[in-house]
């Protein structure tokens, strides 16, 4: 029988537009938190559980971090009851530096560090042989393995004087010359360096051999002549290269660190790339002459001097300064750079502008023409000579940095080593197996250690925090995760709920806000909040086991008890016009040649890992970027690309924040504020008291709080934590001044008015038909819930994502567009954070898109949009290097026959279920 201690107990939530609830959750189980998208889940998980966690936390910290903390706000709640320690795993990716990588963030590199400074090897980088630093025992080991019984010389170098040698006891030098070799007495040898004899012996006298070689290595470097074979060994007691005379530095593990002085590369800093002004974004369009302005950066009204004096002095140089900067010869061209007795050349203006680099808005001129580069000292692999100089079955660290998950487990399973070095590298090696296996379990097997934290996905992110957490092995946690199957292919999702499942085997609780129906339907305890999302919201409609989950009639339960018998009738549309990307081979793609129709919604899907970014980002996107001019970022690599003649523009619709500020807002965002300003500037009072439009802007002196400066916040640098944003106390987070909060429009102030949800908004302006329009269509779009002015550092990567979704089509309404017919939108997992009845909203707007003519790629995972594409494209069929590979292109009828793909064998059980 369940006892009280056996829940976590939850009364009074009132967070956000939590109504008051009360819950019971079981610790040691998986616990499922669901419902339509704003119904309240992450109010409830993260903004009530875990920020009551994070305040206990605190509060056991010292008074000093309390100053600041105790002014945050508690979570609305009466009481929360047997809280265990808790850790939240969001998708957002908060990391912004170069630094971070998969290795260091999993701690894998740094058991490679260790590994490395114990037992590797460091080869000569010119004549390639090993380095060695002998000591006496390892010498005698050496000549009585290989020279064993023969005559040899036992000898040390020295630079001491004749006459305190001799007083020592030796008394002959050796000298070999042209493979000669000669003994002389030490008294008639004056030559600074010698060879001092220390004994005559055979080598298998063991106890003779080693005082010989104990005295001789005292005094100096041993040198050891074998009589038989006319041979002079060396033998240095530093690690020095006999042959080069290179010296290896001594091994730690801070001469592998790339984040260290001490083993970072001295050209790029441990970066592996430098930053290079590249000649694209200096002079992007080479139609244009040096007259009609090629030299793009030079355009601006400031900088006229630079462009009037270059073409001065190309005209006496012989430079046509009328024809296309691409049909200049190749030195006329080099010349504009380098410059002559006649004019200054870009590169002297650059030099100008590097000496002025303390100032800010130079520094951000600079970044905006250069473009990183591999660094051509250590190849992109971080590291100084002396380090990568160190290897073990020959490679280095760096060369190990660039595998993937798999290939470093494949690597570490054939590594030979000695006995001695596995003994000493075994729990090290052990480490690092179990972390890779974690990686593998939760489907980021195609990761590099190399591969940058800030370029991995929020889910990518989590996941890689959730394989951090399995190998730490925690008990009596409670763990908070925000849809961990984001971004993965419904083959991996699986993998992921094991892993969840292994955690609460070990005796800790796991939540986790979800949408995936096999997560769902494996979920020990399910929370369904609703009805609605907003206002609408925040009610829990059910809480309770799964069997009697699936008897009730909610929007998830029947979501998961649905059968759609689905019409699959886009097999019979025919395409006449195709865009073709040739070759494409950039990142792991293999050669590959796509067509994507125009005017279809085309769905590009495959295994995580399995080339998607690569292809319709990376190269797809880019390259007709770049032909239309619109963006000079270099694609990857490809062969050509045909029927864009008729193409006006590309967007690229992604999940990146749509501000970076608490002052952007949505409803800025959309273009909607400027409307609503001018609607409270109009009312009488406004008029009397001289307040505009601008008054009612949150980045307007004349209406703004002075104190926070419209943001509603102020903001506490924290040291060891993120920093803080606490509400404003003389506007209380109003963001306005008091007079113009005075000013109302239908009894709301304009603070008022931005607190609203667009559902109520939609209500509230049912006189203004224009707005209420626009505010329908982020209704359409499932963000009803989301508040007008709700910051956007608040929004999640697929609300943002859904936002600027919005806009476009706003966009097209405000211009009264009917027809879209060569507008291409590629939208990166815009379904992140959906549910099901949300989905179908989605997929109605892009409807709408494609029936005004629009093409519409999209990169997703969910079977529901797959199944709703006119043009399915299918990579794999794994991961990294084995994926990359196209398996499938065409229509929905004739990919549901497809054998090879897991896309298709998904799918099929899909729209059977």
């Amino acid at each position: 029988m369940s006892k009280v201690e056996d829940y976590l107990i939850i009364k009074g939530a009132r967070q956000n537009n939590l109504k008051n609830i009360e819950l019971l959750i079981p610790h040691n189980k998986l616990t499922v938190i669901t419902g339509i998208s704003g119904s309240g889940k992450s109010s409830l998980a993260f903004d009530t559980i875990y920020a009551e966690a994070q305040w206990r936390f605190i509060e056991c910290m010292s008074s000093y971090a309390r100053v600041f903390i105790e002014k945050l706000p508690r979570p609305d709640v009466d009481l929360i009851d047997n809280l265990r320690p808790s850790i939240a795993l969001e998708q957002r990716n908060p990391v912004k530096g170069s630094r971070a990588t998969v290795g260091t963030h999993t701690e894998i590199y740094d058991y490679l560090r260790i590994i490395f400074s114990k037992i590797a090897i460091p080869i000569c980088p010119e004549c390639k042989r090993e380095i060695k630093a002998w000591s006496p025992s390892k010498i005698v080991q050496e000549l009585l393995q290989n020279y064993s019984g023969k005559r040899a010389f036992i000898m040390f170098e020295s630079e001491e004087s004749t006459e305190k040698l001799i007083k020592l006891g030796f008394s002959r030098v050796f000298i070999y010359e042209n493979t000669h070799a000669v003994v002389k007495e030490l008294s008639e040898f004056h030559e600074k360096l010698k060879m001092i004899i220390v004994d005559r012996l055979r080598i298998s006298d063991v106890s003779r051999l080693n005082d010989s070689v104990e005295i001789a290595f005292k005094m100096g470097n041993v040198k050891v002549y074998i009589v038989e074979d006319n041979i002079l060994l060396n033998f240095p007691s530093e690690a020095i290269c006999p042959q080069c005379g290179i010296k290896a530095p001594e091994a730690s593990p801070l001469l592998f660190s790339f984040n260290h002085p001490q083993g970072a590369c001295a050209e790029c800093k441990g970066f592996g790339y430098i930053l290079k002004y590249d000649e694209s974004f200096i002079i992007p369009d080479k139609e244009l002459s040096l007259a009609e302005g090629a030299i793009e950066i030079w355009e601006r009204p400031s900088l006229k001097w630079w462009k009037q004096q270059l073409i001065r002095g190309a005209k006496l140089s012989g430079i046509n300064v009328n024809i296309p900067y691409r049909a200049l010869p190749e030195a006329h061209k080099n010349l504009i750079f380098t410059g002559n007795q006649y004019f200054y050349g870009v590169n002297d203006f650059l030099e100008e502008l590097e000496r002025k680099r303390y100032k800010v808005h130079i520094r951000v001129f600079l970044s905006r023409i250069r473009k990183p580069s591999l660094c051509p000292v250590c190849k992109g692999k971080r590291l100084k000579e002396e380090a990568l100089m160190f290897k073990i079955n020959g490679l280095d660290i760096g060369d190990l940095n660039f595998m993937s998950v798999t290939e470093l487990k494949k690597w570490i399973q054939l590594l030979k080593l000695s006995p001695e070095q596995a003994m000493v590298a075994e729990e090290p090696l052990k480490q690092i197996s179990e972390k890779l296996d974690f990686l593998e379990r939760v489907g980021l097997k195609y990761l590099t250690l190399d591969r940058q934290i800030k370029t991995l996905s929020g889910g990518e992110y989590q996941r890689l925090n959730i394989s951090n957490q399995l190998s730490n092995k925690l008990t009596a946690t409670l763990y908070i995760l925000d849809e961990p199957t984001v971004g993965l292919h419904p083959r991996d999702t699986d993998r992921i709920i094991k892993v969840m499942k292994e955690l609460t085997d070990y005796g800790n609780t796991v939540i986790v806000v979800e949408h995936d129906r096999d997560v769902i339907k494996q979920a020990d305890w399910i929370i369904e909040l609703g009805p609605g999302g907003g206002s609408s919201g925040g009610k829990v409609i059910y809480s309770g086991k799964m069997k009697n989950f699936l008897k009730m009639n909610t929007p998830t339960a029947n979501y998961l008890k649905e059968n759609d018998a689905y019409l699959i009738s886009q097999f019979s549309r025919f395409y006449k016009e195709f865009i073709t990307l040739k070759n494409a081979r950039g990142h792991n793609l293999k050669g590959i040649t796509v067509h994507f129709p125009l005017n279809a919604l085309t769905v590009v899907t495959g295994v995580s890992g399995s080339g998607k970014s690569s292809l319709v980002v990376d190269t797809f996107y880019k390259a007709v970027a770049n032909q239309l001019g619109l963006d000079n970022e270099e694609p990857l690599s490809f062969d050509g690309i045909e029927g864009i003649k008729n193409i006006k523009t590309i967007k690229l619709i992604d999940q990146s924040p749509i501000g970076k500020t608490p002052k952007s807002m949505p409803v800025t965002y959309l273009g909607l504020y400027s409307k609503i300003r001018d609607i409270f500037a109009s009312q009488r009072e406004a008029r009397a008291r001289g307040l505009s439009s601008g008054a009612f802007s949150v980045n307007s002196s004349e209406g703004q709080c002075p104190t926070c400066k419209g943001e509603g916040f102020i903001r506490v640098q924290m040291y060891f934590f993120e920093d803080l944003f606490l509400p404003c106390e003389d506007c209380e987070g109003k963001r306005f001044k008091k007079e113009v909060l005075e000013i109302k429009y239908k009894d709301k102030n304009i603070h008022e008015v931005l607190s609203m949800s667009f559902d109520e908004a939609y209500e509230f302006f049912c006189d203004e038909f224009a707005l209420r329009e626009k505010i329908n269509i982020v209704r359409e779009l499932g963000l009803g819930y989301l508040r007008l002015g709700q910051p956007a550092t608040t929004l999640s990567g697929g609300e943002a994502q859904r936002i600027k979704i919005c806009e476009e089509i706003i966009n097209s309404i405000t211009s009264r567009k009917s027809n879209l017919k060569g507008f291409i939108y590629i939208l990166d997992e815009p379904t992140v954070g959906l549910h099901y009845e949300d989905i179908k909203k989605f997929l109605h707007i892009v409807k709408r898109l494609i029936d005004k003519s629009a093409t519409v790629i999209i990169i997703e995972h969910n079977l529901q949009v797959i199944a709703d594409a006119h043009w399915i494209i299918d990579l794999g069929p794994e991961g990294g290097d084995e994926g990359g590979y196209l398996l499938y292109e065409g229509n929905l009828h004739d990919f549901l026959k497809v054998k090879n793909s897991y896309t298709a064998k998904y799918l099929r059980e899909h729209l059977k279920s």
